[in-house]
């Protein structure tokens, strides 16, 4: 495994970490997240990450306590949440001063942690104003219980809104984005986030690398088969991106590159990802320890994606329009 620099910022994640999105708490327990963790950690991951959304808060639990029963030395791994959708209350959602401290409080909570290493803004609040957002997060910093704060699906225009403020009022800015980014979303990451590589050296932790699994490979045959995320009966509405012909075609094409490099289009497609130097982190997803595993022998496919399979890669994504 190696590690990058989290943009600018000193700190060093694995470029390949783990979520807990839609499987703990949804797929996997306590023991499964155990056994999943250190096949990830003992692959040299050193990133977690999660949200006070995921499974209602659940997901924090699940991690907080495998990473109580693992017992690593707390300076070894990187842990986030995410804050944004924390109950059903008023300002319960939203990035309002009053829930940024008090859904950071209740995820430390839930973890039973002292402090996040990383926590992001889940998604912009048309209904904040995004200096009240720069002050709770800059006092999160303040009170140790957290040392980096980054955004989640923002405009490059929020984000640098948020770092002039902050820099103009002497105040930690945004260090990181999580965006998602994989072959069918490249537009933000590519185009629209240019200027901030450039101008801020933002660093990034993407999301769905597989594209819900399509990637993988294994909706090729038009159907969902058992076990599958979009199977799960809160994430039935998956189905609509997993299934849609326009992805499965390229998946389909893909396959064949992936086959005479001798590697699953799961790692294809992971080691696509870490040939953009702007990628932080990868934050890969498992059910099983297995996955985690097979996932984690990407990193050593990069070196494999020359310009001619770059080239041959780009060939068969070309005909996928971007919405």
């Amino acid at each position: 495994m190696k590690y990058r620099h989290l943009g600018k910022a000193g700190l060093k994640v694995s470029e390949l970490s783990l979520g807990a999105w839609v499987t703990y708490g949804n797929q996997v327990g306590v023991r499964e997240a155990k056994e999943i963790m250190k096949a990830a950690y003992d692959a040299g991951v050193n990133f977690f990450d999660n949200a006070e959304a995921y499974a209602h808060g659940e997901a924090e639990v699940i991690m907080g306590k495998a990473l109580k029963d693992l017992d690593w030395p707390r300076e070894q791994y990187l842990v986030s949440t995410k804050i944004f959708w924390g109950g059903k209350g008023p300002n319960d959602v939203g990035l309002n001063y009053k829930h940024v401290i008090e859904g950071v409080n209740n995820a430390l909570k839930r973890f039973d942690l002292d402090y996040v290493d990383l926590v992001f803004a889940h998604r912009p609040d048309p209904e904040t104003p995004i200096e009240e957002t720069v002050w709770a997060f800059n006092q999160v910093i303040q009170q140790g219980k957290a040392f980096y704060w980054g955004t989640s699906m923002w405009s490059a225009a929020e984000i640098m809104h948020a770092v002039d403020f902050a820099h103009r009022n002497h105040l930690r800015p945004p260090s990181m984005e999580q965006p998602e980014y994989n072959m069918f979303a490249r537009k933000r990451m590519e185009k629209e986030y240019a200027i901030l590589f450039k101008e801020l050296g933002y660093g990034t932790t993407t999301w769905s690398p597989l594209a819900s699994g399509v990637l993988t490979g294994k909706y090729n045959e038009g159907i969902a088969p058992d076990g599958t995320r979009s199977k799960l009966e809160n994430y039935k509405w998956l189905q609509e991106r997993t299934l849609d012909p326009n992805k499965l075609e390229v998946a389909r094409n893909l396959a064949p590159i992936a086959a005479d490099l001798g590697v699953s289009m799961a790692q294809l497609s992971l080691a696509w990802l870490l040939k953009n130097p702007n990628v932080s982190t990868v934050i890969t997803g498992a059910s099983r320890a297995e996955q985690v595993v097979e996932n984690m022998k990407a990193v050593d496919v990069v070196d494999q994606l020359d310009d001619s399979v770059m080239e041959r890669i780009e060939e068969v994504l070309k005909n996928y329009k971007e919405d």
